[in-house]
């Protein structure tokens, strides 16, 4: 089995539960968020949720400036986030997520967040994002880690075609960090 085989796909109970925090920074969270980086650049993704891949910890990677194979990493780990700050324009951004391969949908965010969290050394960090991929994959993967997806953002009528498209695309073969299915 692949790193990918242990992203956690939707419909899943786990990607609807709310995850516990975590109590302490010990060598079995180091290696879960060496294991979710590495998943996450398996499948090109930019974040990952812990419940992602059957963990319901408050635990989060992201990194938004992986670009592929060859580019450069620069990730972050971020234990038990919180969202201190919430506002700004509200911006719509095509989301995608690993636990939803072949499709995107529109979803409208706040445009300017703040977020505190603990880094792998037990640091409380503050990270503070706007306007940009950031701002929005902090909220995504920190919405993950209360059992909402982004499907859980739209409208009845988007939400139940979104999930039409995305039972089409895994029929179709989607894989996680494919965002459309060439049929």
């Amino acid at each position: 089995m692949g790193l990918m085989d242990d992203i956690v796909l939707a419909p899943d109970e786990r990607l609807e539960t709310e995850c516990e925090p975590v109590e302490t920074i010990d060598g079995d969270v180091k290696k879960l968020a060496d294991r979710m980086l590495k998943t996450m650049y398996a499948a090109d993704g930019c974040g990952l949720a812990a419940p992602q891949v059957g963990v319901l910890k408050q635990i989060v990677v992201i990194d938004c400036d992986y670009a592929g194979k060859g580019t450069k990493k620069n990730p972050y780990v971020l234990i038990n986030p919180r969202i201190i700050t919430a506002d700004g324009d509200p911006r719509d951004f095509q989301e995608g997520c690993l636990s939803f391969p072949g499709i995107n949908v529109t979803v409208t965010r706040p445009s300017h967040v703040v977020v505190q969290a603990y880094d792998l050394d037990g640091d409380l960090m503050q990270y503070e994002a706007e306007g940009n991929l950031m701002a929005v994959c902090m909220q995504h993967e920190i919405d993950h880690l209360h059992g909402k997806t982004m499907v859980d953002h739209l409208a009845p009528l988007k939400r139940a075609e979104a999930m039409h498209d995305y039972e089409e695309a895994l029929a179709a073969g989607a894989r996680p960090g494919e965002t459309e299915v060439e049929e």
